[in-house]
């Protein structure tokens, strides 16, 4: 610290500021804090009364008044001299300007996430969902390159891109199964096979589809245990999703003694579904005989049913459909085997004494 005839100076190795700087400095820093409070404090007194208190709320209050203290900080350091200090072919001012845009970015993309999907109510739609983190990676990506051409490294930037090129490259040997899970991932967000809730039967596996990730998809087994699936191997897999539309088509095969009335059972069985309200009359449920099997008459029943209460009906379906051919004397046979022998079977028997 040395006297001048300016006033009070301090002076290191690399900077000097004045007393008369260094109060400018402070107050450029005290007025954003303070004017970032008055705006946090109005903010949060509104979304007592606001129709829209996922964007109006304490949260956007917080990341407002960072950002005015984050800017009274940077002005004050500018004030000073600090952030004209060279570095890299860039000055410490705009790294920090550059890191303070990508963090409120980011603050601002995972708020706008959050209040995209409070938006929609409690439970939000799965391609909502999709469509949040899709925005929200956009804007982070979006959001990165800008940072760095704000840092002053945008002349570089075409040498970084290059590099990233060649590394890419080079890694993408080693990470081919990550690349390929990526982007077998964005062909199944298009192409939207199936959506988060849905569910699904994908090779010997069943379940419902609990998360879409980046890299793969999570279904929750009938068991209740988690399947992980890579997005890849998903992509390349039949796919069928059991409640894709409204109505499902159930198909039940029972058999009827050769002693039975067909006819009779073909009746008791179609009167059986009339009785059901949520087998649907249209289209029409179709009873009829199949097969002559080696054992019983085939008798084939197609009906169809809303598709989230499939399963439920076709249980249900074949008790009542086996207690109502009890009831009328319908036998539904065990298998069995007639032996004939071509020639006259003769039977030995040797009496005891």
């Amino acid at each position: 610290m040395m006297l001048n005839s300016t006033g009070i100076e301090l002076r290191t190795a690399w900077f000097s500021v004045t007393l008369g700087t260094l109060i400018e400095a402070v107050l450029i820093l005290i007025i954003p804090i303070f004017l970032g409070r008055i705006l946090r404090k109005l903010i949060i007194r509104a979304s007592k009364t606001t129709h829209f208190p996922w964007i109006i709320n304490q949260d956007t209050g917080d990341i407002i008044f960072r950002m005015f203290v984050l800017g009274g900080v940077i002005g004050a350091l500018y004030k000073i001299g600090l952030m004209a200090y060279e570095i890299a072919g860039t000055t410490v001012g705009s790294i920090a300007f550059a890191v303070g845009f990508f963090y409120f970015t980011y603050l601002i993309a995972k708020k706008s996430k959050d209040y995209l999907l409070m938006s929609a109510g409690k439970k939000p739609s799965p391609e909502l969902q999709i469509q949040a983190k899709v925005f929200y990676y956009t804007i982070l990506t979006i959001s990165f390159f800008l940072a760095l051409n704000l840092a002053g490294i945008g002349t570089y930037l075409g040498a970084i891109l290059a590099a990233a090129g060649i590394t890419g490259i080079v890694l993408g040997f080693s990470a081919q199964t990550v690349v390929s899970n990526f982007i077998s991932g964005l062909f199944m967000y298009f192409d939207k096979p199936l959506k988060i809730g849905d569910p699904v039967k994908i090779d010997n596996l069943e379940g419902i589809v609990e998360d879409m990730r980046v890299l793969s998809t999570r279904i929750r087994s009938w068991d209740g245990t988690l399947i992980r699936i890579p997005n890849e191997k998903l992509f390349n897999s039949n796919i069928i999703n059991l409640q894709r539309y409204p109505a499902r088509r159930l198909d039940v095969k029972i058999g009827i003694s050769y002693d039975s009335d067909v006819d009779t059972a073909l009746k008791v069985i179609k009167r059986t579904l009339d009785e059901m309200p949520l087998v649907l009359a249209e289209p029409e449920p179709l009873v009829f005989v199949e097969d002559l099997g080696d054992n019983a008459i085939i008798v084939s029943i197609k009906a169809w049913t809303p598709s989230e209460k499939w399963f439920s009906v076709k249980t249900e379906l074949i008790h009542k459909i086996k207690k109502a051919l009890d009831e009328s004397g319908i036998e539904i046979p065990f298998p069995q085997r007639v032996n004939w022998f071509a020639n006259e079977l003769k039977v030995k028997v040797e009496r005891e004494y």
